[in-house]
């Protein structure tokens, strides 16, 4: 027996049909089409490709895409005072800053200079709040993927223990939010945790976000458990080029676990998807609209 494997591409696929259907329909329906701002501070790379992505998938959904490229010698002032543009624009209803931002800028203060109605990262503190309070919010979209995800095989998650290693604000934190309001039994783990291998074994669904390349391994993994590989990280390949894997042994987990991500190919692929799903959402609460079918 293997796992069955959880296919991020072909779901987050069907995520952005479903949300390129509901933008069609608020155009027709109510002359309205969400509009993203995405602000890159500087040249990274990695930034550089996930920014163009985002171009991309958002105007193949039907959206409008606005990009602003800043210096990474851009002054606070400079990058608050766009950010506050952004904030009056009424094209725009979701805002994204490209993390991380160079050396010298304040990342939390940034952060809450976002209007919290168009934070579609939901990174600020109001939008984070809200969500510990069990309130409606603006998710971040790394852990509402993880979710999605986890409910491709799991109709109800409700009483099912959940273990979540890591506690970082992009994705432990806010995903141990959500899985409690999906009644799930949640414990949250760390690098101070003591006997890690064991908290995994008692998990119906084990999260992996901590950054740490193959850190799970397969005998940590509950017989038939559901493991969702959050971590991302490039090491050598015996041919002298790199390969990706994550935060889980997959190899050993596949032979064990019940349903598993792979890296590349599973949790990645959502994050784009469930940004154009909060920008959606945003235009329609700003528009004062019933929230959109997605």
């Amino acid at each position: 027996m293997t796992a069955r494997i959880i296919d991020g591409k072909l779901i987050a696929a069907e995520l952005r049909a479903r949300v390129a259907d509901e933008v069609a329909r608020v155009q027709r329906e109510h002359d309205l089409t969400p509009g993203l701002a995405v602000v890159l501070v500087g040249n990274d790379p990695a930034s550089e490709v996930y920014v163009r992505s985002k171009h991309k998938q958002t105007q193949a959904a039907g959206m409008a895409s606005f990009e602003h490229v800043l210096p990474a010698d851009v002054t606070q002032e400079k990058l608050i005072g766009l950010i506050g543009r952004l904030n009056r624009d009424p094209a725009v209803h979701g805002i994204l800053v490209q993390l991380p931002l160079p050396k010298g800028l304040d990342t939390e203060a940034v952060i809450a200079a976002i209007d919290p109605a168009k934070d579609v990262d939901g990174l600020h503190p109001n939008n984070a709040g809200r969500l510990a309070g069990g309130l409606p919010a603006l998710s971040p979209c790394t852990p509402l993927g993880c979710i999605i995800l986890t409910k491709s095989i799991h109709e109800s998650l409700e009483g099912m223990d959940a273990l979540v290693i890591g506690r970082s604000n992009l994705v432990g934190r806010p995903l141990v939010q959500l899985l409690l309001n999906e009644n799930a039994t949640v414990t949250i783990a760390h690098s101070r945790s003591r006997d890690l291998p064991d908290l995994c074994r008692r998990a119906d669904l084990v999260y992996a976000a901590v950054g740490k390349p193959e850190m799970v391994r397969g005998d940590w993994i509950k017989p038939g458990a559901t493991v969702i590989d959050v971590g991302i990280t490039r090491l050598p390949s015996d041919d002298g080029k790199t390969r990706l894997v994550g935060d889980v042994a997959f190899t050993e987990a596949l032979a064990i676990a019940g349903a598993i991500t792979p890296v590349p190919g599973g949790v990645g692929q959502m994050t784009v998807a469930c940004l154009l799903v909060n920008t959606l959402r945003a235009a329609c609460a700003i528009r004062g609209l019933p929230p959109p079918a997605v």
